[in-house]
């Protein structure tokens, strides 16, 4: 009895270690800025983005990483010997492997083959083991028979990202836009735009509108190759795509359980080429490289202000920079590389800067829209 009531003890005291380490770490790191970015064609609409890319592990995943690991932790599932195993495209993985590695723990990406020699790397500079399969929808499955194999625990993004992270509060990131719009001209933003990997970051931010009872409306641009505009538009939660997301770190073959549709107020579908001209476009405005998947918001970001300049709205959008365009070098960034994938980015790019100046949206950028009333 006492052999065991010292286990448990030794147990409840990594526990509490831990927890303490990754709370010292998120006060060491700080929250992400969020800055203006005035275009002369929207004088009454102002647009905000918050840097998410400032994260020690570089992307918005950082903060799910945080709460997943902590989910774990504190419904003992996550103990001192346990490795971690998450199915991942990169980002994700890569901030769970720093945080793995802060604690002392084991972990395993499994990844499919076709990820990106940069987020492969990534991950293994943060300590962590990559796993490959062939079919991207084969993921979840290996990394269940993969966890269990090892006796560890399948942090599970695609499932837990919306119940990890409390919506109510706790510095999550609705809390903190809406705090740092506190001061600005229009405080309440009149649409937050945010695309949809595991769906939990648009569900964090729908849930916490709700629960404030805010004006704000959500707006969800999804890529090219995804299954949530489909399954929002048709509430069909079987809905999928039969190919992988040609945008990292947002999209998906199906509809996740973390993504909650009933939040969601506005759809987008957006073809790869705009969201790529759309980061380059924003790279331009900002002096410095952003990652597609913030091209897919820019994208929603530029039709919620064309919106409201047509209705003669005044107020704020905001959006999220999800990672740095640094880790797309060889791929979005690289003329060359677009080229053999036989993507041409050219007239969706001149789109683009037309809105910038006319402040009238091309319906040519979208593939569908559509808009609860």
């Amino acid at each position: 009895m006492l052999i065991e009531g010292t286990i448990l003890g030794q147990a409840a005291s990594w526990h509490c270690r831990a927890i303490k380490a990754m709370e010292a770490d998120a006060h060491r790191s700080g929250d992400s800025h969020l800055f203006p970015l005035p275009l002369p064609a929207f004088t009454d609409v102002d647009l905000y983005f918050k840097d998410e890319s400032s994260h020690p592990t570089g992307s918005l995943k950082h903060r799910l990483a945080r709460s997943l690991i902590l989910y774990g932790i504190c419904n003992g599932l996550i103990g001192p010997e346990t490795a971690l195993v998450e199915a991942s495209s990169g980002s994700t993985a890569v901030s769970e492997a720093y945080y793995a590695r802060l604690l002392g723990l084991r972990f395993y990406a499994v990844l499919p083959s076709s990820t990106t020699r940069s987020k492969i790397d990534a991950i293994e500079q943060q300590g962590g083991t990559c796993h490959f399969v062939d079919a991207p929808g084969a993921i979840y499955a290996e990394a269940q028979r993969l966890a269990k194999s090892l006796g560890g625990h399948y942090l599970d993004q695609f499932t837990y990202a919306e119940r990890a992270t409390d919506w109510r509060g706790n510095n999550n990131i609705a809390e903190s836009i809406f705090q740092q719009m506190t001061l600005e001209r229009h405080p309440v933003p009149a649409w937050v735009i945010m695309s949809p990997g595991t769906g939990g970051t648009s569900a964090t931010i729908g849930r916490y509108i709700l629960y404030r009872g805010l004006d704000t409306s959500l707006c969800v641009p999804d890529p090219e190759f995804s299954a949530f505009y489909e399954g929002w538009i048709g509430n069909d939660p079987d809905a999928t795509c039969d190919r992988g997301s040609g945008i990292e770190g947002i999209g998906r073959p199906r509809m996740e359980a973390s993504f909650m549709p009933h939040v969601v107020d506005a759809m987008l579908k957006v073809p790869d080429t705009a969201s790529i001209a759309a980061s380059r476009v924003l790279s331009r405005l900002l002096g410095r490289r952003v990652g597609a998947s913030t091209g897919t918001n820019f994208i929603g970001v530029l039709w919620a202000a064309c919106q409201m300049r047509r209705q003669g709205q005044a107020g704020s959008v905001v959006t999220l920079i999800c990672d740095s365009g640094e880790r797309y070098v060889r791929t979005y960034y690289d003329d060359a590389w677009l080229a053999r994938q036989q993507i041409d980015i050219a007239p969706a790019q001149a789109r683009i800067e037309a809105i910038l100046h006319t402040g009238e949206f091309d319906d040519a950028l979208l593939l569908g829209c559509s808009q609860h009333d």
